[in-house]
């Protein structure tokens, strides 16, 4: 392999880094080395398990296999990303995750609520047929299907009932 260190640019969370880094390094493990962030985990490191799940403009993206210098100037938003800012209020997916209790061992969490949040981006009332197709490819070890199913059915009547300037975020 050759030498890849170079400068980047990254926009995550709306917040801007320029960074001197190997390129060929994995976005999760400069969002968790470099920018301190925790939501993504590290799981398999193949794309398989959905634990490292971070929005690529806005969609649903293994951050393990994504190397850094091919980001460019795409927006990245992790778990941290989706509380408003400014109040510290949870994302309704969050809230929604919150009031029915859809994480057990907190593994597959950052990956079902980043999925899910794309998932009601795109869909804002979707069948539960809907949901367990955008969430299929996020491994549960648990066993919190149920609470993680209604958990989704909740993030989305919280979004129904929030003013529409807010939900977009």
């Amino acid at each position: 392999m050759t030498d890849a260190t170079g400068s980047t640019h990254l926009r995550v969370n709306g917040i801007d880094h320029d960074l001197d880094l190997d390129l060929h390094r994995s976005l999760l493990d400069v969002l968790r080395s470099e920018l301190g962030l925790k939501g993504p985990k590290y799981g398999c490191g193949m794309a398989q398990c959905g634990a490292c799940t971070v929005l690529v403009d806005g969609a649903p993206a293994r951050a393990c296999v994504l190397r850094v210098g091919k980001i460019g100037a795409r927006s990245v938003t992790t778990l941290e990303g989706l509380a408003d800012s400014e109040t510290g209020a949870l994302h309704p997916v969050q809230a929604g995750f919150v009031a029915e209790e859809g994480a057990q061992c907190g593994y597959c969490l950052n990956g079902m609520v980043m999925s899910a949040v794309a998932l009601l981006r795109q869909k804002p009332n979707p069948s539960e047929a809907c949901i367990r197709a955008a969430l299929a490819h996020n491994l549960c070890r648990c066993g919190t299907h149920a609470e993680i199913l209604a958990s989704v059915r909740r993030a989305a009547a919280l979004l129904a009932a929030t003013p529409s300037d807010k939900a977009a975020s």
